[in-house]
């Protein structure tokens, strides 16, 4: 796979700085039941790394005197590894807010039959990537089948009441990820939500709370991409020409960190993908048993590259969807 790493060191992106820790982004591993095209994560089912029970252990004492409010899990297929139940059980007892970024197959996967009564047991919120409401589109992008395997999750989640208009009342939280399956950015992310609704409705019976756009990220299986069809420069011209500067304040990195398998510590999950850590403009990394509390994050410079212009393209893009 060719590297985009290189190409997007040097860059003009404007200096940030970061607020107060609201947010602590855990990636538990690299393997997963799929091997999307888009994955900036490079993960797949031949993937071994994941965390070990010390390492979640160090996180939950940082997570513990932090302050930060939400626990965000990711991958790969998060689920797949096995401190994600303690990870959870743990978090929420300390009165987190848990988010878990689900493929949705992976309910379907040997030993996850129970995974959507536990999720809903513990009341995590379920971030659900769905490139689209149409079939080819999403078996193009994420493998034969996944549509099909998306549409039935989507119906469990639904039936232990996921999903539901009073979802912010009992912490059922289901919302679906929208990323382009072209070398594009996202189209305006409240009309692209109503289409969805209407569509999944009409045609599954399938609800949900919110629609979240996400640019793809120059990096990894899509920057290698990028590369290999020669269209790394003309995407890397729309991110730059489509910046917005005011959606500088909303970037997630501001309110942010992101943790590694290992327990190292990056200002993003892409950063983490490119082996850029957080605090210092070199590849000494800072291990999460290291930071005493989040006090000593705020006000310090983040790392930026030109990957970062897929943050403030249009109308921006994060983990939590659109920024305007």
């Amino acid at each position: 796979m060719l590297d985009s790493k290189p190409l997007l060191l040097e860059t003009e992106f404007p200096p940030i700085v970061r607020r107060r820790l609201s947010t602590v982004q855990v990636n538990l591993g690299y393997r997963c039941n799929q091997s999307c095209v888009h994955c900036h994560v490079d993960a797949g089912p031949k993937r071994h790394e994941e965390m070990t029970a010390q390492t979640m252990e160090q996180v939950l004492d940082f997570v513990a005197r932090s302050g930060a409010g939400t626990l965000d899990i990711t991958g790969g297929a998060p689920e797949l590894n096995a401190v994600f139940r303690p990870l959870v059980e743990r978090a929420r007892g300390l009165g987190m807010h848990v988010m878990d970024r689900c493929n949705l197959t992976i309910l379907e996967e040997p030993g996850q039959a129970d995974l959507a009564a536990f999720l809903a047991d513990h009341r995590v919120e379920i971030i659900a990537s769905l490139p689209c409401y149409l079939e080819d589109n999403v078996d193009g992008q994420r493998g034969k089948g996944v549509f099909d395997g998306s549409v039935r999750g989507l119906k469990r989640l639904n039936a232990l009441g996921y999903g539901a208009d009073d979802a912010d009342a009992t912490g059922l939280l289901l919302n679906l990820v929208y990323n382009p399956v072209d070398a594009v950015l996202p189209p305006p992310q409240c009309a692209l939500e109503a289409d969805y609704k209407r569509e999944l409705a009409e045609r599954y019976g399938i609800r949900f709370n919110r629609l979240l756009t996400l640019a793809n990220m120059p990096i990894r299986r899509f920057g290698g991409w990028l590369l290999s069809t020669g269209r790394f420069n003309e995407y890397m011209r729309l991110l730059k020409d489509a910046h917005r500067d005011e959606n500088l304040d909303a970037v997630m990195c501001r309110d942010l960190i992101s943790i590694d398998w290992q327990g190292y510590v990056y200002d993003c999950d892409f950063n983490q993908m490119l082996g850029l850590p957080v605090g210092s403009a070199g590849d000494e990394r800072r291990h999460i048993s290291e930071l005493t509390d989040a006090d000593g994050l705020t006000g310090a410079g983040i790392r930026v590259g030109e990957h970062c212009f897929g943050c403030t393209a249009g109308q921006g893009s994060s983990c939590g969807g659109a920024l305007s």
